[in-house]
């Protein structure tokens, strides 16, 4: 078999919704923190794995979207998982570019920063860096 056969061959075995997206979750490898959810297609996984840095697929800029790209804050891939049902990519990564690493575009640490208590969702986690000062 060909490289290029089983680059394919990985590939064809996720699967990708109508829009040939699969939804990819970053998780810390050392904390095991989930970082952030974005989307990936064909492209940007293969490339994820070829680079061990993260890409998605930027669905409101309509092109490849290589994390850290603009903020500096970098995800280096240690693992591509795979669930039950082939159709979520689970990352876990080392977030680089600031420490504690900051995935959100928000300056925080994780994109899942608020909480719901009593019926209200609250920011329970404080931004790290000014979004101001990241994506000038």
């Amino acid at each position: 078999m060909s490289a290029a056969t089983a680059t394919a061959a990985w590939l064809d075995h996720v699967k990708w919704d109508e829009r040939g997206l699969v939804p990819a979750i970053a998780q810390e490898a050392g904390s095991n923190d989930v970082l952030m959810m974005a989307w990936m297609n064909r492209e940007a996984l293969a490339e994820t794995a070829r680079s061990g840095r993260a890409v998605y697929w930027s669905r409101s800029r309509g092109r490849l979207w290589r994390k850290g790209e603009e903020s500096g804050h970098v995800q280096q891939v240690h693992e591509i998982r795979l669930d039950c049902d082939q159709d979520v990519v689970l990352l876990k990564v080392t977030q680089l570019g600031h420490d504690p690493g900051i995935a959100c575009h928000t300056g925080r640490h994780s994109c899942f920063f608020e909480r719901l208590d009593n019926g209200c969702w609250h920011a329970v986690d404080p931004v790290l860096e000014d979004p101001e000062r990241i994506y000038r």
